[in-house]
Order: structure tokens, then sequence, then C-alpha cells
């Protein structure tokens, strides 16, 4: 089975109740569960209960505790409102009895209206980049599993990512990356919607730690998200690709803000993100 497929079945939640459902974590060895995962999931069981001639137009969910991929995780639906125009979706997920997320989720009939964007910023074409497994191949041996798990989200970044091993030199809080599920999906606008936001949670807060000269893997940092917003405006397809143009505003208080702006190949403005990020320094032991 293809990466994608098994993200496919990732998303596929299974329903236990009315308005209750349930999802399954990869086995990856991962400490906790992603949280592109848990968002994505919640959209889908979001989804499950609205009109589907409604697509989902905003999103707002914070994440409360880690979860653990060892156990399934709990979906529960409320409907808040299903009004003339719009229709609105709380979802909280479950694990050990506790809320590890909460969503609220907004869902709009096709309207006439207003139209305007602003440009798409410039990018070299995705195919002209290289790939992840080209990218990282210096760093395989360091990587380990890391570097051959498939992967079903294509990313290409536009220049150096923030570098695996560290050490890396102080940049100004921005990036962009083309990305793109790698294989095709069914043609479901609510699909498309959760593996975006499955995907935007990858990269995001990246943009926070270039401007601090960190990475991930530095074993002094420790970073969560805290709460993950999306406007969706215009029909996509998410096995096309697409630019996530991304940069931080501000970071304080061990918090960093990231925001990215979503774009078709052919510069349609699709979706804008915005999220916060918990970064803390651990103390070295004595």
């Amino acid at each position: 089975m293809a990466a994608v497929d098994d993200l496919i079945a990732l998303l596929d939640l299974e329903a236990i109740e009315v308005n209750v459902f349930r999802g399954r974590s990869p086995d990856d060895r991962r400490q906790r569960v992603f949280g592109g995962q848990v968002a994505g999931q919640a959209l889908v069981a979001a989804g499950r209960t609205v009109d589907p001639d409604r697509s989902v137009h905003s999103l707002h969910a914070y994440f409360l505790r880690p979860g653990d991929p060892s156990v399934p995780i709990l979906y529960e639906v409320d409907r808040i409102r299903d009004g003339r125009s719009f229709t609105t979706r709380r979802v909280v997920a479950i694990q050990h009895g506790r809320a590890i997320f909460n969503l609220a989720a907004s869902f709009h009939g096709a309207e006439d209206g207003f139209d305007h964007q602003l440009p798409m910023p410039p990018a070299p074409p995705p195919e002209s980049l290289p790939t992840f497994a080209d990218r990282m191949a210096p760093y395989r041996t360091q990587l380990g599993e890391w570097y051959t798990r498939p992967r079903p989200i294509d990313i290409r970044h536009v220049g150096e990512p923030p570098h695996v091993a560290g050490g890396i030199d102080v940049r100004p809080p921005c990036q962009q990356v083309w990305f793109r599920a790698d294989g095709a999906l069914p043609d479901d606008a609510l699909l498309h919607a959760c593996v975006v936001t499955y995907a935007s949670d990858m990269t995001l807060l990246d943009s926070i730690l270039l401007a601090h000269g960190t990475s991930w893997l530095d074993p002094e940092l420790m970073g969560a998200s805290l709460d993950h917003a999306m406007w969706f405006h215009r029909p996509f397809r998410a096995d096309e690709w697409l630019l996530y143009d991304q940069e931080s505003p501000s970071a304080h208080g061990a918090r960093g803000l990231g925001q990215g702006w979503i774009y078709t190949e052919g510069g349609t403005h699709v979706v804008s993100v915005v999220q916060e990020g918990l970064f803390r320094r651990r103390r070295p032991r004595a």
C-alpha cells in the first residue's frame, strides 16, 4: 500500500455511535500523536455530520494534551448549529477519558460575492527542487528509520530547510515549501481539505526556529503546537502542487506565531493558516 493510501485510511474514521467516531494512529514509533493527524481526523468527524453541499471555510483548534499513539482516539461531535447558509460543529478528541484536542469548524454553501486576492509571491517550480530523500541524503545515517519512512506528503523546500544537524545560522523567519499528496486522491472535497489540514502542521513552526539558529533535533529544545486556525477560500486539490508561503511575525514568552498562505501552482490563493507554538529550553541534567 502506498503512503498516500495509508493517509487516506488514517482519515477514514470509524463511526461507532451517532456523532461519535474512532480514529487510529500509524505504527511509526512516535512518542506522541502528530498534531496534523488529530486536526485532520477531527475535521473528518465534523464533516461527516454536515450536508455534503456545504464545504469547510474555517476551523479553529487547540491542542490540549499530547496524544498517545498506542490507543485509538474518540472524536465526539457537537452539532452546534445548522443554519440556512452556515453549519457549525464542535469536535472534542478524547483519550484515556480526557480531552486532548478540540476543534470548532464552520461550513458554508456556495454563494456568489466579492472576489479578490493578493498575488502569489515568486517561487521556483516545484519540480525543479530536490526531494526530501535527495536533500536529506547526507544525513541518512543520523536520521535512521526516519529517513526511509514512507511519506504521504511530498514536500519540496525552496532554499535550505532548518538544518537537521543543528548549528545553523540565524536567518529571517520565513520560508517557502511546495507540497502535495504523494499520489492520486479520490474526488472528495472534504478529504482534500483534511489532507491539507494534516500537511499544514508539518512545517509552519519551522519559520520560528530559523530566526533563532536551532532545529527540532536540538536536544535542549522542547516544542509543541498550541493552537491552529485555517481559512479555506477557494476549491483546490491536495494531490496537485501547492505553495506554502510561511513567516513568523513574533516570538515571545516561550510562544511563537507562524502564519502561512497556500496557493495553487497557477497562483490562486486557496488557504490561510495561523499557528502558535510553545518553545522551551530544557535545563541540562546535573
